[in-house]
């Protein structure tokens, strides 16, 4: 069994939890349920560097990347710097988030809000929508087209964009369909973790014109973006490399002056 079958089984058994406690009709009276949400796809199209940046403290192939600095700090640093949008972990178990970091992280800034989770069913997005997300992550590995077109029709109606990731050529056949706003491709390979941005290069042309192109994963350089973006790419999530620093804000915001200067 691999880490993201693992995260799954337990990811079901954390959200019929959550159901019990939580009932629907609580999460939609959320004081944020009705906000506008900021279009992270729009962000994408019209920027220079296109970058995406993720708050996440630790992750099951590096363990600790960063436990020291809250989410506010993180969110507003980021929005100074200029980044597209912030990409929330809000999964507990293996990456050290929680929905409270999506809370504090929309009370702290008005960049595009990603709720990166393993999202395995309706509430997730619900749950979403209720702390301040603009944008639900889908992943295709752990999804059937069936469950990709529902939900990504609930966070459509729900005025959330779409993001889905994808790992191969298989996954991305099944999951195009109108209701995704933008198509992620995830260099890092889930069972072995090895990373390649020959992944994004060589799907690039399979991903229609229609979508934002964005790519995940190992990408740590100026060089490794200026790379990708001949091949479509507008958006370059970036997990990691900031997090592992001191100031992530700083980080960012030197990364982007040399992206934008190169």
């Amino acid at each position: 069994m691999n880490i993201l079958d693992k995260i799954v089984i337990d990811k079901r058994k954390e959200v019929a939890l959550r159901k019990e406690l939580i009932p629907t009709n609580q999460l939609e009276a959320s004081v944020l349920f009705d906000r506008d949400t900021f279009s992270l796809a729009h962000n994408l199209r019209n920027s220079k560097s296109g970058i995406i940046a993720e708050h996440k403290r630790r992750s099951p192939s590096k363990s600790v990347i960063n436990q020291s600095l809250n989410v506010q700090d993180v969110a507003k640093g980021y929005e100074n710097a200029g980044v597209c949008g912030m990409s929330v972990l809000t999964d507990g178990k293996y990456f050290g988030g929680s929905l409270d970091d999506l809370l504090l992280a929309r009370a702290s800034c008005k960049l595009p809000l990603l709720r990166k989770e393993f999202i395995i069913d309706d509430y997730q997005i619900l749950e979403a929508k209720a702390y301040g997300a603009d944008i639900i992550l889908l992943i295709a590995a752990i999804l059937s087209k069936e469950d990709i077109k529902q939900f990504s029709e609930l966070a459509k109606s729900l005025d959330l964009e779409v993001l889905l990731e994808v790992h191969n050529e298989e996954e991305l056949h099944k999951s195009i369909m109108p209701s995704l706003d933008m198509l992620g491709v995830n260099n890092r390979n889930l069972k072995t973790f090895e990373v390649s941005l020959e992944t994004s290069k060589s799907l690039s042309t399979l991903i229609p014109d229609d979508f934002v192109k964005v790519s995940e994963s190992g990408i740590s350089s100026v060089s490794a973006i200026t790379a990708l973006q001949p091949y479509g790419y507008k958006g370059f999530l970036i997990g990691e490399n900031f997090m592992k620093t001191d100031n992530p804000g700083v980080s960012a915001s030197g990364f982007i002056n040399e992206l934008e200067n190169n």
